[in-house]
């Protein structure tokens, strides 16, 4: 799978996040995330391992019981099951793969 980049094609499960699927595969699903400054990322847990980069912006972690403060060019994994959830500080792009794939986030 190939895919051209495109300002289009964002969904909005909640308010302040938008994402984007990127492009996928039958084990890996890589997505853009576009997070609105004030607004949070509710804790939650899903099956999924997590990989993210942070590409602009400012955010906290919270991860299973521990906090992290990320900044520009941070990364992060998270394992399936694990329970997490995130503050957005300042408007954020966030590059995220999950394997095994997230079917509710494919275009």
């Amino acid at each position: 799978m190939f895919t051209k980049k495109k300002d289009s094609g964002y969904m909005s499960p909640q308010e302040g996040v938008r994402l984007k699927t990127l492009a996928y595969g039958k084990k890996t699903h890589l997505t853009e995330f576009r997070l609105e400054k004030g607004h949070t990322v509710p804790k939650h847990k899903h099956p999924h391992e997590q990989t993210g980069y942070l590409v602009s912006g400012r955010m906290k972690f919270f991860i299973a019981e521990e906090s992290f403060d990320a900044l520009p060019g941070d990364a992060w994994n998270i394992a399936g099951d694990v329970e997490h959830s995130a503050e957005i500080l300042e408007d954020a792009v966030v590059v995220e793969v999950f394997s095994p794939v997230r079917e509710e986030y494919l275009p």
